[in-house]
C-alpha cells in the first residue's frame, strides 16, 4: 500500500534531531538524524560484509531486486514528491518535485537494464586479451540539495547495479528526502546493500579520506570536489567528481526566437535556476539582442512562482538563505555596475523570505560578477555579441565546463559552433537535456569522470584485463 508523507517522516524523523523547515513556508518539516564518524565507519564495515552475496548474485538477480525497488519507487511517487516539496522547495508540478521522482524511476530502470561482458580487445593467434569489469567495492555517495533524490539514484543505481553496495551521505539541506527514498529502495533491496548516513561536514570529510571506500562519487561546488580530490589521495580513491558549472549559450544570428524561447527559458529557470547544469550565461547575436530579452522577460512574467504544494506554481523559492544572498547580491552587483534589470531584480518578500523573482538582466558584460560567477538561481545574464569567433572566446573563457548549448535554425552553422565549445556536454536548441543512455560529466573546472549509461556502470567497477 502507498506511503503518505506522514508515514515517511514517521521512518525517518527522529525527535531530538536537527529541525529541517520548509523554505517557502517556514515550517517545521521534521526532525533529521545527525550521525556520528563512528556512525559511518559502522555503515561502511556493513555495507562491505553484504557486498560479496549481493554481487554474488549476479546481473540477473540484481536486477530483479532494482526493478523491485524502482517499482516501489513509483507506488510511493506522490508521498516522495510532496515530501521534497516541503523539504527542497520546489512546486510539485513543471519540471520539479513530481518530475524528479518520476526521474529517479525511469533511471532506475534503465540502469537496471544494463550489464557489462567483457570486451575482446586483441584476438591473434598468440594473443587472445579480454577487457572485463569488476565492481569496485563499497561507493560513498555525496549529494547535493538541488535535486537531492534523483543525483542520489544517479549515484546508487549503477552501482548496484554492477554489484557494489553503498554508503549514501545527503546534503545537510535536504537530509529528510533522501533517507526517505533509501527506506523505499530498503523496502526492496537486501539488509545492508544501501546504507544512508545523514549528518555534517564531517560526514563528507571522513568519507573522502574513508580506507573502506573503493569508489567515492560526489556532485557539489568545485572547492569542495578539489578538497575531496586532496582527502583521497593517500588512498587513491576512485572518484567521479561532477562540480559547478556555469554554462553559456550561444544565440546564432537568425535564428527564429519565437520558436526556441519557451526552451531557452527553462534551460536557465529548470528548478528555478537551482540546477548545476542550468544555462546561466546568454550571449545573443545584436541583430537579435532585443527580441530575445523581451522574449524571456515575457516568459517571466507568466510562470506562477509561490508555494510548491500549490499546483499553480512552477518555479519556488530558492532552497536556502545562502543561496538566496549570493543570488541577492550578484543582481545588484550588475545593477551597480550599469546593468538593465529587465524583469525582478528585487526580492519577492511578499512570497516569503527565500524567494526571488526570475531576473533578466541585459546590457552586462564579461568580467561582470554575475557573468563569470555561477548566481545557481533565477538570474540569467543576457550578454550582447557581433561576432561569433568572440562568443565562442567569451563562453570558453571560464574555467567552468559542465554543459554549454547552441540554438540556431541551420543545423550546420549550429553543429560547427557546438564542436568548438569547452563543455563535457553541449546540446543544439535544447540546455540541460539529460537521458540515462548518454554519458554525462565535465571537464575542466567542472569534474571529471562520466555518469549514466555503459559509461556510467564502468565508472563503479575496476577494469581488469584478462590476456592468454
Amino acid at each position: 500500500m502507498p506511503q503518505t508523507v506522514t508515514d515517511l517522516l514517521d521512518r525517518v524523523s527522529v525527535e531530538d534531531g536537527r529541525p529541517i523547515h520548509d523554505p517557502a513556508t517556514g515550517e517545521l518539516v521534521g526532525h533529521t538524524a545527525e550521525h556520528t564518524v563512528e556512525d559511518l565507519d559502522a555503515a561502511v564495515a556493513a555495507v562491505r560484509a553484504a557486498q560479496p552475496a549481493w554481487a554474488g548474485l549476479g546481473y540477473a538477480g540484481r536486477r530483479e531486486y532494482l526493478m523491485r525497488a524502482a517499482d516501489l519507487v513509483e507506488e510511493n511517487a506522490e508521498a516522495l514528491a510532496r515530501l521534497l516539496s516541503r523539504e527542497q522547495g520546489k512546486p510539485l508540478n513543471g519540471p520539479n518535485a513530481r518530475f524528479e521522482v518520476g526521474a529517479c524511476v525511469a533511471w532506475m530502470r534503465a540502469t537496471a537494464s544494463l550489464e557489462l561482458t567483457p570486451e575482446v580487445v586483441v584476438d591473434e593467434p598468440d594473443n587472445h586479451s579480454e577487457l572485463h569489469y569488476r565492481p569496485a567495492g563499497v561507493v560513498g555517495a555525496i549529494g547535493p540539495w538541488n535535486w537531492p533524490m534523483m543525483i542520489t539514484i544517479w549515484q546508487v543505481a549503477p552501482a548496484l547495479t554492477v554489484g557494489d553496495t553503498v554508503v549514501v551521505k545527503p546534503s545537510e539541506y535536504t537530509p529528510l528526502s533522501v533517507q526517505a527514498l533509501v527506506c523505499v529502495l530498503n523496502d526492496a533491496l537486501p539488509a545492508d546493500v544501501c546504507r544512508v548516513v545523514p549528518g555534517g561536514r564531517d560526514i563528507g570529510a571522513r568519507m573522502a579520506e574513508h580506507p573502506g571506500i573503493d569508489k567515492l562519487m560526489f556532485t557539489g561546488s568545485t572547492a569542495t570536489g578539489k578538497a575531496i580530490a586532496r582527502s583521497s589521495a593517500d588512498n587513491l580513491t576512485r572518484l567521479t567528481l561532477e562540480l559547478g558549472g556555469n554554462d553559456a549559450g550561444i544565440v546564432l544570428p537568425g535564428t527564429d526566437v519565437a520558436a526556441h524561447a519557451e526552451d531557452l527559458f527553462w534551460g536557465a529557470f529548470l528548478n528555478t535556476g537551482q540546477t548545476c547544469a542550468a544555462l546561466k550565461r546568454l550571449y545573443v547575436h545584436e541583430s537579435q539582442y532585443e527580441e530575445v530579452v523581451d522574449a524571456l522577460a515575457g516568459l517571466a512574467a507568466s510562470m506562477p512562482m509561490g508555494n510548491g504544494l500549490d499546483e499553480a506554481n512552477v518555479l519556488g523559492p530558492l532552497q536556502n538563505k545562502q543561496q538566496f544572498d549570493i543570488v541577492a547580491r550578484l543582481v545588484q552587483d550588475a545593477r551597480s555596475s550599469g546593468a538593465r534589470i529587465v524583469t525582478g531584480g528585487e526580492p519577492a518578500a511578499e512570497l516569503g523570505d527565500l524567494f526571488y523573482p526570475v531576473t533578466i538582466v541585459a546590457d552586462v558584460l564579461d568580467g561582470t560578477a554575475i557573468v563569470d560567477e555561477e548566481q545557481f538561481g533565477p538570474a540569467l545574464p543576457v550578454i550582447r555579441y557581433s561576432d561569433v569567433d568572440e562568443a565562442i572566446e567569451a563562453a570558453n573563457g571560464l574555467d567552468a565546463a559542465l554543459g554549454a548549448s547552441v540554438w540556431s535554425d541551420d543545423p550546420e552553422a549550429a553543429r560547427a559552433t557546438a564542436l568548438r565549445l569547452e563543455a563535457g556536454s553541449v546540446w543544439i536548441n535544447k540546455h540541460g537535456g539529460i537521458h540515462p543512455m548518454v554519458p554525462f560529466g565535465g571537464i575542466k573546472g567542472s569534474g571529471y569522470g562520466l555518469e549514466f549509461g555503459v559509461e556510467g556502470l564502468k565508472s563503479v567497477c575496476v577494469p581488469v584485463v584478462l590476456t592468454s
